[in-house]
Formats: structure tokens, C-alpha cells, sequence
């Protein structure tokens, strides 16, 4: 699914665009970076005991910053954020009325980010680690029928079926922006190889299922799992990558 952007990026009415970017760059690409961030960001940055973590955040906010620059077609360091209460970015100041929304999500070495219009939109990516506890985990976040359905996987299957839930879980509460106020065992998604990604139930919202649409993000570095979650039905996914 993924291919070289176009010059010009343009946001089709149901259209979903989803990047992934390398975190590690050249130092030549994180000074052009730095520059783009605002004050409060390369604070941020400097508080990173390890100069790695330095160099992803710089990167990751560069490439979301130089994004949102071009759908908006504005200087990347002239995109202002805001956030909600439970973190959740959008933009403020003179764009935060225009109808473009957007999500992003790293780990490890990698970073997504997916954009639409006017719709709520919620992604996220994890480095698949084969020695996470996977069972203990999901038994303290997961929903009963999830935790059956991981349980009952052969041993070599259950590591993979444990990121693809923890991903479109984590993809659906990013949506709506509630952070872990709605509880991961609240409602269920699929799981399992084969099956596609989508959201099955929902004890806090019986209209959940008709109004959000799930989507597994599969990639060339194999060991990443990742799922994005958007408001509404119908919409198709076009992905880039980025340098």
C-alpha cells in the first residue's frame, strides 16, 4: 500500500492518507528540523536523557510539522498545536478552523501519521518485542472474548495476535481522544491472522460498530504491527513513505 507521495497532496472527500517515516536521519535533516520546532518543543527535546530519544522526537515532530505544512500549504515552523485533555494534538490559532484532522504514532525507529477531512481519526504503530508477556498483559487490558480468543492461539501465533489488538485498541480510543478513561476492556476487536481489522463491540456505546471504521496497517519493516481507526464508513486508504 505504500508508494511516493505526489507533488501536491489533496484530501479527497472519504480519502485517508497514511505516512510512515524513518526516525533516524542525517544530521543535516535534524538542524533543518530543529528549526522548524517552536520553543516549547526543543524543551521538550532537551529533557531526553538519551541522545536517540532526542533525535526521534525531533524527527517525528519534523515530519509532522513538514505534513501538516503541506496540507495546509504553510511554512512547516507556522503550524501551531493544540491539545485536548487527554493529549490528543489538532491545530490552533488561524488553521484550527480548517477541516483537516490527523493522528500520529512511533516506536522504536518508526513513525505513522494519517490525515483526513473533518473526521476523527486515530492510529498507532508497535515494535513487535517476542519476549512481552504477552498473556499478563492482555489478561490486565484486554476484554474477556479477547483474552479467550489470544489464549486458545498456538504459542507462535500469539505473539503477532497480541500486537494486532493492542494496536486497533490503542488506534480507537486515540480517535475520540479519550486516553485509557474508556477502558481497553471495555470493548472487543478482531485479532486473529486472516480475519480483518474491526471493532466488534463496545459496552460504553452501543452505536460504536456503525460509526467507526478499523484498518490494519501492515509494513515493509516486518517487525512493526499498527491499525488506524476512523470516523464513519466508506473511506479508502492511500499510504506514502516518506524519506
Amino acid at each position: 500500500m505504500w508508494s511516493r507521495a505526489p507533488e501536491t497532496l489533496s484530501l479527497s472527500s472519504g480519502e485517508v492518507h497514511v505516512w510512515r517515516a524513518r526516525l533516524e536521519q542525517p544530521q543535516d535533516v535534524q538542524e533543518k528540523f530543529l528549526r522548524t520546532l517552536n520553543d516549547e518543543e526543543r524543551e521538550r527535546a532537551n529533557r531526553f536523557h538519551f541522545e536517540k530519544h532526542r533525535r526521534h522526537f525531533i524527527a517525528g515532530r519534523g515530519f509532522l510539522r513538514l505534513l501538516v505544512g503541506r496540507y495546509l500549504d504553510v511554512p512547516a515552523a507556522e503550524v501551531r498545536f493544540a491539545y485536548g485533555p487527554y493529549g490528543k494534538p489538532s491545530l490552533a490559532g488561524e488553521h484550527g478552523a480548517t477541516r483537516l484532522r490527523f493522528n500520529a504514532s512511533h516506536s522504536n525507529e518508526l513513525a505513522v501519521y494519517a490525515f483526513v477531512e473533518e473526521q476523527e481519526i486515530g492510529i498507532d504503530v508497535e515494535y513487535i518485542k517476542d519476549d512481552i508477556e504477552s498473556e499478563e498483559i492482555a489478561k490486565r487490558f484486554f476484554s474477556a472474548q479477547e483474552v479467550q480468543i489470544l489464549t486458545a492461539l498456538p504459542k507462535d501465533e500469539m505473539i503477532a495476535a497480541f500486537f494486532r489488538c493492542w494496536t486497533r485498541k490503542e488506534a480507537y480510543i486515540k480517535a475520540f481522544g479519550s486516553g485509557l478513561s474508556h477502558p481497553l476492556d471495555q470493548f472487543d476487536v478482531t485479532l486473529t491472522a486472516g480475519e480483518p481489522a474491526a471493532l466488534l463491540r463496545d459496552a460504553q456505546d452501543a452505536e460504536a460498530v456503525a460509526r467507526w471504521q478499523m484498518f490494519n496497517l501492515d509494513f515493509p519493516e516486518r517487525r512493526y504491527a499498527g491499525a488506524l481507526v476512523v470516523e464513519g464508513k466508506g473511506h479508502t486508504l492511500r499510504g506514502f513513505e516518506l524519506a
